[in-house]
């Protein structure tokens, strides 16, 4: 009993001498980190910096406003670089490093069957030890099923989901009546499975004249010529190639396809960026189409002062991949932190659930929706064709090739919502 006096004395005293330092020696409270768990070298280190770049600058905006307003007082975010080399099973152990650092904030995306490991180890973790739980965040993981069958209270996904895109592009392909032989190849695993296959499945109810003359899997980063997978989709006779691919497997299929004279339009997920343009040059012209949330001729003046803000900041030419989603995702993470006055995961969550984003940080141009019943990010889509840049709607080029991307259909939020068979478990 005769310690409690001493020790309230001690504790006034030390607020006494916090109070009489300059605001500059105060001890600033604790940042609030983000991991990136991400492919940072190997097959797909290009992709994985291209992450880092984004979400970077997102945390770096943020801060510049003063950081995450809560009632202790605005905390800084802090971004941790965890490389998991392309592999699922490092992607673990990162997870593992991250969480016994005390990190309630985990993001991934390039790789769904990375992102499914990781869900798993989550839900795993978070149920052992309530004291530490962590919310994972994903960017660009989008096979269906972790907002549908695998969908968890504890994970947040800001990406179209595979099937939201595939939807895009199979109606601007389907309105393509000079199509008839239609060729799909994908990666090996999750995701490029699903898409080769919900491909033949949406090309057969909304243009059963189709022939798919080639579908084809190869294996994840390790194809390092597909000229012969190039020459054989020219044999085929293909007018159109429909691809999930991404990283180095779509920018090497794409030059391969180059050099093999390829004379084929690509329905591609990513082939705006990444090397990409540069590889298929004047070839793609008319002939290479992409779908994302945005791209940089989006045609609005907040959407080109975005976009010129991120060339700044990040002026090399092989730099010049931005997503409005990355930026969305960080930045709703900041509003559910803001609304819960918290930044225990739970609580974090509980906010992400239902919330809007309404754009404003961003300037205004790019908007969402986290539906509640499945966590899965709803936003428009846009679907884009290359051209040379300079034309009508191509103002801007992709990494200094002197090749951009002109928007061919925009989709609303809401026409890119799906139906979802999620059945969460709340705690």
């Amino acid at each position: 009993m005769r310690l409690e006096p001493r020790t309230h004395s001690v504790t006034i005293a030390a607020a006494a001498l916090l109070a009489a330092l300059p605001l500059g020696a105060r001890a600033e409270p604790a940042p609030i980190r983000l991991a990136l768990i991400e492919g940072l070298s190997g097959s797909f280190a290009n992709a994985g910096e291209a992450v880092h770049r984004n979400i970077a600058w997102a945390v770096e905006r943020v801060n510049a406003r003063g950081g995450v307003k809560l009632p202790g007082g605005a905390r800084r975010l802090e971004l941790l670089r965890l490389d998991s080399k392309g592999a699922s099973e490092e992607a673990l152990s990162m997870f593992r490093a991250a969480v016994d650092q005390g990190v309630g904030f985990v993001l991934q995306g390039n790789s769904s069957a990375t992102a499914a490991a990781l869900l798993d180890a989550v839900n795993k973790h978070n149920a052992r030890e309530p004291g530490r739980q962590a919310l994972f965040l994903n960017y660009s993981a989008v096979d269906p099923v972790l907002t549908n069958e695998k969908c968890s209270f504890w994970h947040f996904r800001f990406d179209a989901h595979a099937d939201m895109r595939l939807a895009a592009l199979m109606d601007v392909l389907a309105a393509d009546r000079g199509v008839k032989r239609v060729y799909l190849i994908g990666q090996d695993y999750s995701f490029g499975q699903h898409v080769v296959r919900k491909s033949r499945e949406m090309l057969a109810a909304r243009r059963p004249d189709i022939e798919v003359v080639g579908e084809e899997l190869h294996p994840l980063g390790r194809i390092k010529d597909f000229l012969p997978y190039a020459s054989k989709i020219k044999l085929s006779g293909a007018q159109a190639v429909v691809t999930g691919n991404w990283g180095n497997d779509l920018t090497l299929l794409i030059r391969s396809a180059r050099e093999a004279g390829l004379d084929a339009k690509f329905y591609t997920f990513y082939g705006n960026a990444l090397g990409a343009p540069a590889a298929i040059g004047e070839a793609g012209v008319g002939k290479v189409l992409a779908v994302a949330e945005w791209h940089p001729n989006a045609g609005t003046a907040s959407s080109d002062a975005f976009y010129a803000s991120f060339r700044q900041r990040f002026p090399q030419p092989a730099d010049d991949y931005v997503h409005a989603r990355m930026q969305a995702m960080v930045e709703l993470l900041v509003q559910s932190m803001e609304k819960a006055g918290s930044a225990e995961p739970a609580r974090v969550a509980r906010a992400m659930e239902g919330a809007s984003y309404d754009g404003r940080t961003l300037g205004g141009f790019h908007s969402g929706r986290m539906r509640a019943s499945d966590h899965q990010f709803i936003q428009p889509l846009y679907v884009s064709q290359m051209q040379r840049a300079g034309g009508d709607g191509t103002r801007f080029d992709n990494e200094g090739s002197g090749y951009g991307f002109k928007t061919v259909r925009y989709l609303t939020a809401q026409a890119t919502e799906q139906p979802t068979n999620c059945r969460m478990q709340r705690p």
